[in-house]
């Protein structure tokens, strides 16, 4: 491995062990501007929208990821640490019936109101229509995700792991969330 990787590593280890809140928040910010990135190009936004960027990032790192580093510390808590086979379908199904609806629910929202700027009433049609499969969705792919996550990754790479995996997911979300922009009433 070269040096500046390593050194780079090294790093960030350091930081993820001697402040791992504000390391995991800044890698969920820096993964959340690349899968937003991706996905923006991916729906051929010629030119890249600053401002949804940056709320995007925001959303990544003041929410997604201090909501995982809580969450898994919690989950470590309540299960005492083990990994068994056992324990990690336990993990992975109250992850699933609690954070997963949540996080979904979450981003539906934070990306209508705040992203979109629309207005409530817009927002809860969008959900009711798009949450249900957008939920069913996660549920097919985020359980193996956890399994793999709680099994084999230690706990202080969990957000990480699943930040980059998230990466992907958000892409989805992204492209699944995005609407055409409705045209401005027509004054009376």
């Amino acid at each position: 491995m070269g040096s500046v990787a390593k050194n780079s590593l090294g790093f960030y280890l350091s930081q993820l062990k001697n402040h791992p809140l504000r390391t995991k928040a800044i890698t969920a910010g820096v993964l959340s501007a690349v899968s937003d990135i991706t996905a923006q190009k991916l729906s051929g936004i010629q030119k890249l929208q600053l401002k949804r960027l940056l709320l995007k990032v925001l959303f990544g790192a003041f929410y997604l990821g201090p909501f995982g580093h809580f969450l898994h510390k919690a989950l470590d808590k309540i299960f005492k640490g083990k990994s068994d086979n056992k324990t990690v379908a336990k993990k992975v199904l109250l992850e699933q019936l609690t954070a997963s609806p949540w996080n979904n629910l979450m981003f539906l929202i934070y990306y209508g109101a705040v992203v979109e700027g629309r207005p409530w009433f817009e927002v809860k049609s969008k959900i009711k229509k798009d949450y249900p499969p957008l939920q069913l969705a996660s549920w097919m792919f985020w359980p193996v995700v956890g399994w793999i996550n709680h099994r084999h990754v230690p706990l202080q790479f969990r957000v990480i792991f699943g930040s980059v995996i998230a990466c992907s997911w958000g892409i989805f979300l992204n492209l699944r969330a995005r609407t055409v922009a409705l045209p401005k009433p027509k004054p009376n």
